[in-house]
Formats: structure tokens, C-alpha cells, sequence
């Protein structure tokens, strides 16, 4: 949690220079391709990358196998989504009613790949325990990007520094971890546990992962991800460039903090799960740490949210403020539900996530179609509702997956 604090303070330090450098037009251009290349790269390794901290023991060669297998479904992919954009990037330009990211799209399958090899090693050093490793891969990321879309946006005009850094950042980072991967752990000498069968094996084994947790994760992120989207056809880019700064400022950091708690929490929980130890007792323990942790800001937020990102990012800007306020029950319950809802996987409930997570999609879509012509902030405090609810549900769920020894 240290790490990826450090890591999102160099974003969230620099935003008020790049609200001076980018447009909000920019920045919805920019969340509009990222939504699109977020949405995809979940499912790039068939989620078989979940999969890698659960075998019991090195020996056996399971998880180096399953590491193997994600690499070798996020190529596939990748290369996939390369044949798409080449043949139809025009067309999916004029559906989403922007034809300017029809040249970015080029970029969509090298981030996928890129992605797809950074989660794989991700979860393989999560194994390993290597938490120190992973925070500076955080940091690594952010501190490149950061500097990319400083520099990039000072002499060019348009999103161009912002997606180029991202893409930047993303090989940086993946490189990184790739050396730190090899020089630490030594991974030459799992290579005669590598065999085509044995990738088939568990590839077999763990088919719940991309039968069910791919679509999953697929609509989870979509019903997120797709907000961007939505916003960029409803209400035109400038409301898009709003909600997009919105979750950069806030979401995103709540999200890759909640994200590393989960990183520990699910290891832990899966030790105590596979040793019928006291799943609940750890479940409402961390769970109250959490609240605890993120309750007091939460309220200062909702009080001062206009007045602090006006003086933060100017003037212009106080619409994100309005955002914020009406939000701070999301991001407050979506902060408790990202480490609790590992009990999905630990427990392998992924066909119930799978149907929760169509589900929260599906609300997604229909809180957008009834907002539309009651405008933006209407919108917003629509999904506030809609989305507090069903983490509220989820958490409850978790729960009913640990048990009392």
C-alpha cells in the first residue's frame, strides 16, 4: 500500500499542470481510448493469471506452467485485436462517433500485450511474496508516465502526449518487472517443468478462470469503462474529460490502493482457506481496517469537494467537484469491496461473479439510458445510487463465502 501510494502522488501531484496543458476535449478523448484498451486487456491472458498463486507447491509445476500459458493466451489476443483494428479501425471510429481514435486504436493491441505480460509476472512475483518488487513497479509506471505526458504535452498538441505516455510507461514498466522477475527468482531453473502437455493440463485444470472470471472481469471493467464511453456519446467529450479527471484523481488512486491490499489480503485468505483456518474472523478484521481508514476522508471530500479541486485544478474545474460529492459513497464502498470480493475466487464462486458482474453491466447501461436526457450530473447521481447498492451486495456475498472453525 506504501508503494502504490507513492506511485499515484506523482499523478495526482502533476494534474494541475496537466490540466493547464490538455483540454478537457483531450482528456475525453483520452478516457475514451482508454476504456476501450482497459476493456479489452482484461481478458487478455483468459484471466489464467488469477490462477498462478493457487497451487500449493513449486514442485508440482503448476504455476510456472499456468505463468507460461498466460503469456502465450495474451499473444494470441493481441495479435487477434491487431487483425480487428486493421480491418474494421474506420468503422469502430464512426460507431463510437469519433473518428480521430481510429489512429490510436493502432496502438490498442501493442498495450494489450504489454499488459498481458506485466499481470502474468504480477501475480507470479505476488506469489513469491515479492511485495517490494511490485511497488516499485508502481512506481516505475507512474514517474514514466508522468514525465511522458509532461514532456510530450509541452511541444504537441491534442491527447497525443497523454496515450503515448501511457504506452511508454506500460513497456517500462513491463520491462522492469520482466528483469527484476528473472534476476530474483531465477526462473531458468523451472524450465524443465515447461511442457506443452503440462500447459494443456492446466490449462484444464483452471478452465473456470477464462470460462467464467474472463466474462466477468469483462463486465465489471465494461460496466466501468463503458461510462467513458457512454459519456463521450451522451453528453460530448468536455463531460467526458470531467468524469475521466474524476477518476483519475480519486478512483483510480482508491482503486490501486484497494488493489494492494487485495494483493496480500488474498494471499493470506487463501493460507487460511486452504487450512480451514478462520476465513471470517481475518474477513471482518481487515474489513473494518479498511473502513476505518477511508471514512474520514471520505466525509471531508463530500464537505469541501467543490472548493478543494477548484483551487486544485483551477477555475474551470469545478464541475469534478460536483462529481466527487455526489460519488463518495462509490468510491467508498467500491475501496471495502475490491480486497473482500478475492472470497469470489478463493471460494471459486466465479459463476456467480460472472452473473453479478453481467448484471452490474446491464444497470450500467440502463442508468445511462435513463439519464441521458436529464443530463450529466442527473446521470451521476443516478449511478451513485445504482453502483452503492450492488457493492453493498457484494460485500454481503463475500462474506457468506468465509466460515468460523
Amino acid at each position: 500500500m506504501t508503494g502504490t501510494s507513492i506511485a499515484q502522488a506523482i499523478p495526482i501531484a502533476i494534474t494541475p499542470i496537466l490540466t493547464r496543458i490538455y483540454s478537457p476535449e483531450d482528456f475525453g478523448m483520452f478516457a475514451l481510448y482508454m476504456s476501450i484498451t482497459g476493456i479489452l486487456a482484461v481478458v487478455a491472458t483468459g484471466r489464467y493469471e488469477m490462477a498462478i498463486i493457487l497451487p500449493d507447491d513449486d514442485d508440482d509445476g503448476d504455476a510456472i506452467n499456468l505463468l507460461c500459458l498466460s503469456v502465450l493466451v495474451s499473444m494470441s489476443i493481441s495479435l487477434l485485436i491487431f487483425i480487428l483494428v486493421f480491418l474494421f479501425g474506420v468503422e469502430i471510429g464512426t460507431l463510437l462517433k469519433n473518428k480521430e481514435i481510429s489512429t490510436w486504436l493502432y496502438f490498442t493491441p501493442v498495450i494489450i500485450f504489454l499488459t498481458g505480460i506485466y499481470q502474468s509476472f504480477y501475480y507470479w512475483n505476488n506469489r513469491k511474496r515479492n511485495y517490494s518488487d511490485l511497488s516499485k513497479s508502481r512506481i516505475v509506471h507512474s514517474s514514466v508516465v508522468a514525465s511522458s505526458n509532461l514532456t510530450i504535452g509541452s511541444w504537441s498538441n491534442g491527447p497525443t502526449g497523454l496515450i503515448v505516455g501511457n504506452l511508454i510507461g506500460q513497456l517500462l514498466t513491463t520491462v522492469f518487472l520482466l528483469s527484476k522477475s528473472f534476476s530474483s527468482e531465477k526462473m531458468l531453473r523451472y524450465k524443465p517443468q515447461v511442457s506443452v502437455a503440462r500447459i494443456k493440463n492446466v490449462a484444464i485444470r483452471y478452465q473456470n478462470f477464462p470460462k467464467y472470471d474472463a466474462l466477468a472481469s469483462l463486465f465489471n471493467l465494461a460496466s466501468h469503462q463503458s461510462t467513458h464511453i457512454f459519456f463521450n456519446l451522451f453528453f460530448g467529450a468536455i463531460s467526458s474529460g470531467y468524469f475521466f479527471i474524476t477518476q483519475k484523481i480519486l478512483g483510480l488512486p482508491i482503486d490501486l490502493i484497494a488493489t494492494s491490499i487485495q494483493t496480500v489480503f488474498r494471499v493470506e485468505m487463501t493460507a487460511l482457506h486452504n487450512s480451514n483456518g478462520n476465513t471470517r474472523a481475518f474477513f471482518i478484521q481487515t474489513l473494518t481496517k479498511l473502513f476505518g481508514l477511508a471514512i474520514i476522508p471520505s466525509v471531508i471530500l463530500y464537505i469541501f469537494a467543490i472548493d478543494i479541486f477548484v483551487l486544485f485544478l483551477g477555475d474551470n474545474w469545478g464541475t469534478v467537484g460536483e462529481y466527487v460529492r455526489y460519488l463518495i459513497p462509490v468510491f467508498l464502498l467500491r475501496f471495502l469491496s475490491v480486497p473482500m470480493s478475492s472470497m469470489f475466487y478463493i471460494a471459486e464462486k466465479q459463476k456467480i461473479n460472472t452473473i453479478g458482474q453481467l448484471l452490474l453491466f446491464i444497470l450500467t447501461v440502463c442508468t445511462f439510458v435513463l439519464g441521458q436526457s436529464m443530463g450529466s450530473l442527473y446521470t451521476i447521481k443516478l449511478l451513485s445510487i445504482v453502483l452503492s447498492v450492488f457493492y453493498i451486495c457484494y460485500l454481503a456475498l463475500s462474506f457468506s463465502f468465509t466460515y468460523k472453525r
